[in-house]
């Protein structure tokens, strides 16, 4: 009955490394296609402009040749990142991080190569018959693939894809560059070499761009504080959790790699490596960028036990029926000499629930990390079943307690209630 229970409150959890791989695959998909369609435009764009006479969509036929090269190594990093390894325990992702730079590098020097033209090469009037409609549409494929790989390198988190996709786009630009040169020169204007000059300022620093974030990656920058904030937050939200004394974080080829130090509100260290094991699978399941996540528990006895207990009103007997509940004693006892502290009555806002009233007042419960709760008698009901997970232990009432909590626990409410009755506290 619990497992039939248990089964049907926790979601199924998808396979982080399955779904990982087939984000990969997809990304070489996209990266093989990408050296196909650069390769095309190396080869038009160089064709007409030896053919045309102009020296810029030459050098931009450089850079798409470049690109090729750039393009290669991508895919061959997505490749790499795809395997597994027993002597790199960490993963191959990095593999797109050194493809990243690869880019880069191939960016700066197309940016070299096109500026050297600019500078030395002479200032002729290219044929604008064949030039100038192979420089359109070369323009139109590369933006719009551009703009196409960078919406799918986002969404498979790979940098190698975002990457090349900035390369489309730079290399979009310096084409657009030579399509205004061409309209100059059908108008007899000699713009070729401005025309260069221009394009290989942008492609330097773009390549500068990339070359930079390739560099942070590989020199293990943490990853971004909102996401590490979340994480932490997510880890501190478990009622057995006390601190998260620790959180180390890094980058891996756009993906994440996070090691945590945990304290638990425990003496159990099997408790306390179950919910942390749990931890880890629900952290890679809201994070999917995290590929890898390391819990190191540390149990500590807490200072102060905090109990909750189901009432049928304040100062009222123990409700039997813990979701129905419609208040709760909160109480703050010290863990070494027994004495209770703090007193509160917190109103359940989900005793009147319709659908789901065991599940919502769980998670309710759950949300003032409880280390105890006490039931007049132990149900395996949603509720119940939710607490037990988290670590938080059920203490079933004794019949003294029954009949003495009335009267120990009477708040001022309660008393002025039965002195109007005649009765007495």
């Amino acid at each position: 009955m619990r497992e039939e229970q248990q089964k049907n409150i926790e979601p199924q959890e998808p396979d982080t490394h399955d779904t990982n791989l087939i984000e990969i695959k997809k990304a070489r998909h996209r990266a093989a296609f990408s050296i196909f369609l650069n390769l095309l435009l190396s080869s038009g764009k160089g064709i007409a402009g030896v053919i045309g006479g102009s020296s810029a969509l030459v050098a931009d036929a450089i850079h798409s040749a470049i690109d090729v090269v750039a393009s290669t190594a991508a895919y061959a990093g997505l490749w790499l990142a795809g395997k597994k390894h027993p002597a790199f325990p960490y993963g191959l992702y990095k593999a797109e991080t050194i493809a990243t730079l690869v880019i880069s590098v191939a960016v700066i020097v197309a940016g070299y190569e096109i500026g050297r033209r600019a500078l030395l090469g002479p200032a002729t009037l290219p044929d604008v018959t064949l030039t100038l409609p192979v420089a359109i549409i070369s323009l139109i494929i590369t933006l719009s693939f551009g703009f196409y790989q960078l919406r799918s390198g986002r969404r498979l988190h790979s940098k190698a894809l975002e990457a090349d996709a900035r390369d489309y786009l730079a290399d979009g630009l310096s084409t657009s560059v030579v399509v205004i040169s061409l309209v100059g020169a059908y108008f007899g204007l000699r713009l070729d070499r401005w025309a260069a000059g221009a394009v290989a300022i942008f492609v330097f620093w773009s390549g500068g761009h990339l070359l930079w974030r390739a560099l942070r990656d590989l020199l293990d920058e943490a990853i971004d504080r909102e996401t590490e904030r979340e994480i932490i937050g997510l880890v501190e939200s478990h009622p057995r959790v006390d601190q998260v004394e620790r959180c180390l974080s890094r980058m891996a080829g756009g993906r994440f790699i996070v090691d945590l130090d945990v304290v638990y509100r425990t003496h159990s260290l099997d408790q306390a490596h179950r919910i942390a094991h749990i931890q880890e699978k629900e952290i890679r399941r809201r994070f999917p960028r995290v590929v890898m996540v390391s819990v190191k528990t540390h149990s500590r006895q807490p200072k102060y036990i905090r109990r909750m207990t189901p009432v049928k009103e304040p100062g009222g007997p123990i409700e039997p029926h813990l979701a129905k509940s419609t208040w709760f004693l909160l109480e703050q006892i010290d863990a070494s000499t027994g004495v209770i502290g703090n007193r509160e009555y917190l109103e359940n806002p989900h005793c009147r629930a319709e659908t789901k009233k065991g599940l919502l007042a769980g998670r309710w419960l759950l949300g003032f990390k409880p280390d105890q709760v006490v039931v007049a008698r132990e149900r395996e009901g949603t509720a119940i079943v939710l607490l037990k997970e988290a670590g938080v232990e059920i203490i079933p009432a004794t019949v003294t307690e029954l009949d003495n909590q009335e009267c120990a626990e009477c708040s001022v409410w309660q008393k002025r209630k039965k002195l109007d009755n005649n009765g007495d506290c």
